[in-house]
Order: structure tokens, then C-alpha cells, then sequence
């Protein structure tokens, strides 16, 4: 019997089942996680036997909502709907309340499918108009769709509508609750910065918020970020939402999700 997720104060934590615990089959990384009082989130699900996660016992926050496609042109915008379709029964099935996107879909090393030298007028319209499509699916099947902002100074070099800035803008100029943000707060630092005024700012759109640290993506309390100022203003806030740590262990897998912990308990 695996034992119930935790939250940490006002925040429910959860942990990305790709990242940790890698020596491991992924039904033992989701039971070390379980046990541990996380809650579990997985990248591509077509990689996944999602029968057996079902039936793991673990809880799950988030999931990629889609397999392929794009926001900003229109063969990309089908296949992306197309492959949201696809990933909402996945979703139900393993009771997993968010599905997240990108402005583009990325492959195996995290580069984007399609590369944008320059993000045009056309192309930020058409965004909207997909991501306006999305809300109308995620809002038709009970679903939230996030869309997560990603850098590409380090991870994802010409990926468009990466940056924190361009997600808010999206999603708030769609302003459903169907459609919300995946704010990553390690891709922020490197992109933007000024983590606790762009928290303030994302606040009425936040589904879902990530962390890792700066530089290397690995857990809090090992790079430059002060992940517990963070937490303590977005309980200030009034965030009572998910805190999903996506990224590597510096070392000790258990000693990592414990550090994560410690940086949000209040």
C-alpha cells in the first residue's frame, strides 16, 4: 500500500517521474515518489504503459498534452488538437487534471520540432486562435490545459512563445478556465528573472508552477535561486496550488525531493 501525497503548507508537491530515481523501472521511481508523499508527473505518454500507471496507486498532477503539432501555423495547429484528443482519455484514465503544452512541439534532446528565427504578428494571431481552440476542447471534456513557458538561452534555442511574458500574454488573452499557465520558475530565471513580481503578475492564470535550479537544473537550495523567499511570497499570495519539481538530482535522488521539500514547507 503506497502512502498518501503530502502537501507542504499550502502547496501539494509533485515530482517529475522522468527525472529521478533513473536507475530504477518507472513503477518503482512512482512508488519511491509516492512514498516519499509526492504526487507525479510524466513527460510523453506515449512512452508509458499507462494501464500499469493506472493501476500504480500513485496520484498524478500533469502530463504532456499533446504529441505533436504546434501553436502558429495551420497544418500544426490541427495535429496539435489532433494529438490533445488523443491525450485527454489518457488523462482520465490515470485521473491527471492537467495536460500540458509548448509553443511547439520538441524532440528528444528538447529542441523545438519547428524553429522560429522571428515570432510575427500572424503568428502570435494564430496562437491565440489555437490556443482558443484548446480552451474550447479542454472545456468540452473537463480538462485543464497548461501552457509552460521554456528558455532558450540554454534548453530550447529558437522556440517560439518561450518566454514567461509571451505564455502570460497568450493565456490571458484567451482568459479561460480551460486554458492556464505551467509557470517554470527555472526557465523564468534564465529568460526573465524578477521571479516573485512575474509570480505576482501570472497569479490569476497559474495552474501549475515548476521548479529547478539555476544554473545546472537540478533541486532548490543548489543554484542561485531563493526558492524559499519564493515560497513564502506566493503563500503572501494566496497560491494554494502545485508545486512540480522538474529537474535533476544533484546527487542523492531522496536527498534531492527532501531539499525540494524543505524549500516549500512554511
Amino acid at each position: 500500500m503506497m502512502t498518501a501525497p503530502e502537501t507542504a503548507g499550502p502547496f501539494t508537491l509533485a515530482v517529475c517521474v522522468e527525472m529521478v530515481f533513473r536507475s530504477l523501472p518507472v513503477l518503482d521511481r512512482l512508488r519511491r515518489i509516492t512514498e516519499l508523499g509526492f504526487v507525479a508527473e510524466i513527460w510523453d505518454w506515449t512512452k508509458h504503459d499507462i494501464a500499469a500507471l493506472a493501476k500504480s496507486g500513485a496520484a498524478f498532477s500533469s502530463m504532456t498534452g499533446y504529441v505533436t503539432g504546434t501553436l502558429a501555423d495551420e497544418a500544426g495547429a490541427d495535429e496539435l488538437i489532433r494529438t490533445a484528443k488523443l491525450s485527454i482519455p489518457v488523462a482520465k484514465e490515470l485521473n491527471c487534471p492537467r495536460l500540458n503544452l509548448h509553443g511547439t512541439g520538441l524532440d528528444g534532446q528538447g529542441l523545438p520540432v519547428v524553429k522560429s528565427e522571428v515570432v510575427t504578428g500572424t503568428m502570435w494571431l494564430k496562437a491565440r486562435d489555437t490556443l482558443d481552440r484548446i480552451a474550447d476542447l479542454g472545456e468540452r471534456e473537463g480538462v485543464t490545459f497548461v501552457l509552460e513557458n521554456l528558455n532558450e538561452t540554454v534548453d530550447h534555442p529558437k522556440t517560439p512563445f518561450a518566454k514567461a511574458a509571451d505564455t502570460i500574454a497568450l493565456v490571458s488573452s484567451v482568459n479561460r478556465p480551460s486554458l492556464k499557465l505551467n509557470l517554470d520558475l527555472y526557465h523564468a530565471q534564465i529568460g526573465e528573472g524578477n521571479l516573485i513580481e512575474l509570480c505576482r503578475l501570472a497569479l490569476p492564470h497559474i495552474g501549475e508552477i515548476q521548479v529547478a535550479d539555476v544554473p545546472g537544473r537540478t533541486e532548490p537550495g543548489t543554484g542561485e535561486i531563493n526558492y524559499p523567499a519564493i515560497a513564502r511570497a506566493l503563500e503572501q499570495m494566496g497560491y494554494r496550488g502545485v508545486i512540480g519539481m522538474e529537474a535533476w538530482p544533484s546527487g542523492d535522488d531522496a536527498l534531492a525531493l527532501s531539499r525540494f521539500r524543505q524549500a516549500f514547507t512554511l
